[in-house]
């Protein structure tokens, strides 16, 4: 009893600690939410009444790409530097993020850019988390909780929907894991930041769904979700792989960075002039006209062309593409509405019901959210409608593969057993996988080659499968630690000061040697040879923060450059590892042949 009334008085001090963190942060977010809000619904009502703004997206565009490339590179990752900052805490969130994006958003939607919200509200809360979490010198953990807490109260308080908000930032980081141990700080910040933005006076967008609510569901009914909910997990992947693939021959065709938003802003123009209409700029929820298209208008039967969903998709994704700033989450919400109500007519389904589940699903499929988003439909949709919203966003999520929108996301669960997907991968790595090694996840329980191969079958499913095969052979790893600044001993009178680097030297020297690989490493965080601890200051770099040079060869080469180094390693942090040097070898090596392959290594 007595250990128990302990552990009870601890838990309650950890809350009441993480309360007076918490709490000034999740205002602050909730304020900048209620600005921003604010903000974006005065510029979508300035370009209603002023047409001619559509004109100024390429200029405006152009003028934001400059921006972050002089002043905004550190926060040009946007929601990903987030993700990858809670998963590897290090240099932190650049203070900057916050108004920036802001700012950038703002404009974007003013000029007629078609973008969200979603990603301004979770680096302003990233931002506000991360300086506050400096302020309170937060230690790595407890920053990342600081930071798991700051999206919790941007999402929640941006769309009035603060336990979807708490959950969002417990899922999205991993797919296929919840991280439990910030349950608390995130359900804190969501429901304080929600409430501080209603304070000042934001109202969100009412939608309801009136099929009566009854929590036992009409089979017939629930077989047309789940087709339909296999449709927006499709729509969730088009969505995150076209986007993404944009962005890719963007970058590629238009090395200037400051230069793509232009060349978008004009695509968008002249998408307008190619569809007739501007209903599918900026959110899509207000209306600047009779007949509009917009997110309210999608839950009602009317004359909606069915390919509306369509083109929105086209201008979210030619505007976030090619470098406007704001969000996915919206647009996907009108993507995901539109193409409900689109279905409702094939499928003889309730219009408002499809719609509904369209709004929250597709976003289930390209966020890897499901449970976020079940929550979100149960707090704007009411709880009646439960079973269907559950049902909907599993399925889109089964059948939406391993991508999304957010690269930084750590895959931790599979959607389907493969042998080809390492534990805790990123999405941007995943990528990099061969498309056959990625087969549609819910299919493949109908697929015999989806179980893992066994001990005895390994090698023989290998060299059906591929032509290349692995030798390997040992080598060495040195690593060395010392400061940016450091310059090379001996350097005469002058102390070295017009010599280069001290890790330059040793990479320059590393290549005379003819020593195989020679790169030196930054780091963010941390300390070398009992020294102090330091950080990588997310403004200004940090000279005296330890940096990696790490070269690797034969142990006779390592050793043999480490004596002819010694003056200048004598009292370095020098650590040497065992590895294989591994070549990769064709059918013409002989494949058959393990004695050839030896040779050969």
């Amino acid at each position: 009893m007595r250990l128990h009334l302990s552990t009870v008085w601890t838990q309650l001090i950890a809350l009441a600690r993480w309360a007076l963190i918490i709490l000034p942060m999740a205002a602050l977010v909730g304020s900048a939410c209620a600005v921003f809000l604010w903000a974006l619904d005065a510029a979508t009502r300035l370009r209603f009444d002023h047409p001619w703004l559509l004109w100024g997206l390429p200029p405006a565009g152009m003028a934001i790409g400059w921006i972050y490339w002089k002043l905004g590179r550190p926060a040009e990752a946007g929601n990903n530097l987030i993700v990858d900052q809670i998963h590897e805490p290090g240099a932190g969130i650049p203070r900057r993020m916050a108004p920036l994006i802001l700012i950038a958003t703002v404009v974007t939607h003013l000029f007629g850019g078609s973008a969200g919200r979603e990603g301004t509200a979770v680096q302003m809360g990233g931002s506000v988390a991360s300086s506050i979490g400096k302020l309170f010198r937060l230690d790595a953990a407890e920053t990342r909780l600081m930071l798991m807490g700051g999206i919790a109260a941007g999402f929640g308080a941006v769309f009035g929907t603060p336990i979807a908000g708490a959950v969002f930032a417990l899922e999205v980081l991993s797919v296929g894991r919840i991280q439990y141990e910030a349950v608390l700080p995130c359900l804190i910040a969501a429901l304080l930041g929600d409430w501080i933005c209603q304070a000042w006076g934001i109202e969100h967008t009412a939608y309801t769904i009136a099929l009566p609510a009854n929590f036992h569901v009409d089979p017939l009914l629930l077989g047309k979700v789940v087709i339909a909910g296999i449709i927006f997990g499709l729509g969730g992947l088009l969505f995150a792989e076209l986007t993404h693939a944009v962005s890719g021959i963007a970058k590629r065709f238009i090395p200037q960075a400051w230069l793509r938003p232009g060349v978008g802003g004009a695509l968008v123009i002249a998408l307008v002039y190619l569809f007739g209409t501007r209903d599918y700029l900026g959110l899509g929820i207000l209306a600047e006209g009779p007949g509009s298209v917009t997110i309210p208008a999608l839950f009602e039967a009317g004359n909606i062309h069915p390919w509306a969903w369509a083109s929105k998709l086209a201008f979210t994704v030619v505007t976030l593409g090619t470098g406007f700033k704001g969000g996915e989450v919206t647009p996907l919400f009108f993507i995901g509405a539109a193409l409900g109500n689109a279905l409702s007519s094939l499928l003889h389904a309730p219009t408002d019901l499809m719609a509904g589940l369209g709004f929250v699903a597709i976003f289930a499929a390209a966020a890897n959210t499901p449970l976020a988003c079940i929550l979100m439909g149960i707090e704007l949709f009411g709880a009646g409608q439960t079973p269907y919203i559950a049902v909907a966003c599993f399925v889109a999520y089964a059948f939406s593969g391993h991508s999304g929108i957010y690269l930084a996301q750590r895959l931790a669960v599979p959607k389907i057993s493969t042998d080809e997907l390492g534990p805790d991968i990123a999405l941007r790595q995943i990528r990099a996988v061969p498309t056959v090694a990625r087969p549609l996840p819910a299919l493949s329980f109908f697929s015999r080659n989806t179980r893992r191969p066994t001990a005895g079958n390994h090698q023989e499913n290998h060299r059906m499968t591929f032509k290349h095969t692995v030798a390997a052979k040992e080598v060495g790893m040195v690593r060395i630690y010392l400061k940016p600044g450091e310059k090379r001993r001996g350097g005469g009178r002058l102390g070295g000061w017009l010599a280069r680097p001290l890790y330059r030297e040793l990479v320059l020297a590393a290549k005379a040697a003819g020593i195989v690989n020679a790169v030196a490493h930054h780091t963010h965080y941390g300390f070398s040879n009992h020294g102090g601890l330091e950080q990588t200051n997310s403004e200004v770099g940090n000279p005296d923060l330890t940096l990696c040079v790490e070269l690797i060869g034969s142990r006779e080469q390592l050793e043999a450059f480490c004596r002819q180094q010694g003056e200048s390693l004598r009292d370095k942090v020098v650590v040497y590892k065992q590895l294989e040097h591994w070549h990769i070898l064709g059918t013409e090596a002989g494949l058959d042949q393990p004695e050839t392959m030896a040779a050969t290594a």
